[in-house]
């Protein structure tokens, strides 16, 4: 069973959009295994973006995840990463199609709501980065068999 990490950032829990954004990943079937939210310090945040280290953007990235707290989530499911990818729509939310999320709520490619791992193995670091294994549960659900 796959696993991805997901944040959701400063911009949608100032809008009250975490609700929203939790839902429609839980309904494509992914289940939530872990979850907290925490205000993100510089250094653990120029950790997670270390791939963007050197890039004009780089600093004003660690500056806006920094600036008010967010959500942290692990989901679990078959090909999570992609249903997840998908779900999220494009970096850019004016090339997100409507129905994802960034193409329904981002507004812009600064404050785009949500961040999921790109593949299985960096979100195998990722999650290191923000979550214990005690605070990873593994648990059954009944609708884990029709999904």
């Amino acid at each position: 069973m796959e696993r991805s990490l997901v944040l959701i950032k400063p911009d949608a829990i100032q809008r009250g959009l975490t609700g929203e954004i939790i839902t429609r990943l839980e309904k494509k079937g992914l289940k939530l295994v872990a979850i907290k939210m925490i205000h993100l310090d510089r250094s653990l945040a120029e950790k997670h973006y270390a791939i963007h280290e050197g890039k004009p953007f780089f600093k004003d990235l660690v500056s806006f995840i920094t600036s008010s707290p967010i959500i942290a989530i692990v989901f679990q499911g078959d090909n999570v990463v992609n249903i997840i990818r998908r779900s999220m729509g494009e970096t850019n939310p004016a090339e997100s199609a409507s129905g994802t999320i960034r193409g329904d709520y981002a507004i812009s490619i600064e404050h785009n709501l949500i961040h999921g791992s790109d593949s299985s193995q960096n979100a195998a670091k990722e999650i290191g980065l923000f979550f214990s294994s005690g605070e990873i549960l593994d648990y059954s659900r009944d609708i884990d068999r029709w999904t």
